[in-house]
């Protein structure tokens, strides 16, 4: 089924954002070049390389894909996650998260076609836009809910690490025990670096609420940065940026071994006919 395959590839290109980020900052860990970006940092990166154009188009389709899957997720609930409280909190989620990577799908796509500037750098979007937020009225409290919200995933992600639930919805029938292991693992390493940084975030989009000072709030490439400042910042870093590498690798074994539910979307799309 095409939508099975665009959703693979969906995954697939959100693990290659990731993986990119990491080397950078890797390679700013270890002063051997690179530097800390996010996921628009990654599609500039890629957008310079040779036949950066090409690969940019191909990653633009990928992310729609996997934009596709999420609201899909939102909307139809494909994987029948239980009607309560918590489904309505992760299909919101699902929703955003669409809108997110929909948006650098669309970024990728116009710089492939010459629409948008390579390397164009525009300083720390998530300040820009908690400013924004700010000057609306209850824009202090706004911001310290999503805060919260977002610190409540990074812990949600660690909670996924430890009690390795994911594992369910893999198949992993292919491998031997030692491979799946490993993949496992490797899983959960990604996951818990993924929560760092959500809870790094959200904490900064807290202070800024709590001193009604936009500055303080930071994204994932001043989150990156923050802890390069802290003492053995260099060491910190490396981890954290190695933990993203794997988060990326986590995301290329959902691209293959995730079990997608294409079976029943399939037949919800004929009775419609």
């Amino acid at each position: 089924m095409w939508f099975d395959k665009l959703a693979r590839a969906g995954f697939a290109t959100k693990g290659l954002v990731y993986i990119i980020i990491g080397v950078l900052a890797v390679q700013t860990a270890f002063n051997a070049g690179g530097k800390t970006t996010d996921s628009e940092g990654a599609i500039n990166t890629i957008a310079v390389q040779p036949f950066g154009k090409f690969l940019l188009i191909l990653v633009a389709i990928g992310l729609a894909g996997y934009a596709l899957w999420r609201f899909v997720q939102a909307a139809i609930d494909p994987e029948h996650q239980k009607q309560d409280a918590k489904s309505v909190f992760n299909r919101i989620g699902y929703a955003i998260s669409g809108v997110i990577y929909a948006g650098l799908g669309l970024q990728a796509l116009k710089i492939a076609v010459n629409a948008a500037s390579v390397g164009s750098d525009g300083g720390n979007s998530t300040a820009h836009s908690t400013e924004r937020v700010l000057a609306q009225p209850f824009g202090q409290w706004m911001i310290g809910v999503v805060g919260a919200i977002v610190i409540g995933m990074g812990f949600y992600q660690f909670y996924k690490a430890y009690s390795v639930k994911f594992r369910k919805q893999l198949d992993l029938s292919e491998l031997t025990p030692a491979q799946a292991n490993w993949a496992v693992q490797i899983s959960r390493v990604g996951i818990v670096a993924r929560g760092i940084v959500f809870a790094m975030i959200g904490f900064f989009l807290i202070q800024a609420a709590h001193h009604y000072n936009p500055s303080e709030a930071k994204g994932l490439d001043e989150a990156l940065q923050a802890i390069a400042q802290q003492p053995f910042g260099k060491i910190l870093l490396g981890l954290v940026a190695l933990g993203l590498i794997a988060y990326g690798i986590y995301m290329n074994i959902e691209a293959r071994y995730r079990r997608l539910p294409t079976a029943s979307l399939s037949a919800r799309s004929r009775l419609r006919v």
